[in-house]
């Protein structure tokens, strides 16, 4: 996918990208980093396959009938960019085993910011969502700017929590008021170790 989408830029933005390079200096200003840093590692803990126990926030009449419908998924994570980053690719099932979503990532350590710089693609809707994150404590902690069903405009923040090496908590709660309140979680993830490495 990246070399197909390398193909098709023109020269001047290959040139652009090679000057762009020389933008990641180390914290004292020298010269250009030629290895991943610590920080670039972060993320780590996502590498590998999961299954999933997902549980979408559900609320009025048919909710309290029915109850909370039951999703499962897996996600896998591979090491990418050199070790700068790694991509990964998370597929979420409903009970008859029907496939609802699939988002692909990409993250990638930024040096200059000093956080982490991702790209996600909800695959069957053709968007390409921005956000960023930082590892904050014990938590990878993103956040993005998105529309809701209505279009209004909110934060998306997506908390990674109880991380081991056997497993972790997902939970995505949305702020319409720039992140002075947050809403009850509108998803929870529990994620449980498959295997260490991953298939693409």
């Amino acid at each position: 996918m990246i070399r197909r989408a390398l193909a098709v830029l023109p020269l001047l933005a290959i040139l652009t990208l090679a000057a762009d390079a020389n933008a990641q200096h180390d914290a004292s200003g020298g010269s250009t980093l030629a290895t991943a840093p610590a920080e670039a590692r972060q993320f780590d803990f996502l590498i590998g396959q999961w299954s999933l126990d997902v549980r979408p926030k559900v609320s009025g009449l048919a909710a309290r009938i029915h109850g909370a419908p039951k999703f499962t998924g897996t996600w896998k994570a591979w090491r990418a960019f050199d070790g700068w980053g790694i991509e990964d690719e998370l597929r979420i099932l409903d009970s008859s085993g029907g496939l609802r979503s699939v988002a692909h990532a990409l993250r990638v350590f930024d040096v200059a910011a000093g956080r982490w710089s991702l790209t996600t693609l909800d695959v069957m809707r053709a968007r390409f969502t921005p956000s960023s994150a930082r590892f904050e404590g014990r938590e990878m902690v993103v956040t993005a700017t998105a529309k809701d069903q209505d279009g209004k405009d909110h934060l998306v923040r997506v908390r990674f929590h109880e991380i081991t090496a056997t497993g972790f908590r997902y939970e995505q709660a949305r702020s319409y008021d720039q992140g002075k309140t947050w809403e009850d979680p509108t998803l929870r993830i529990t994620a449980r170790r498959t295997a260490a490495a991953a298939t693409r």
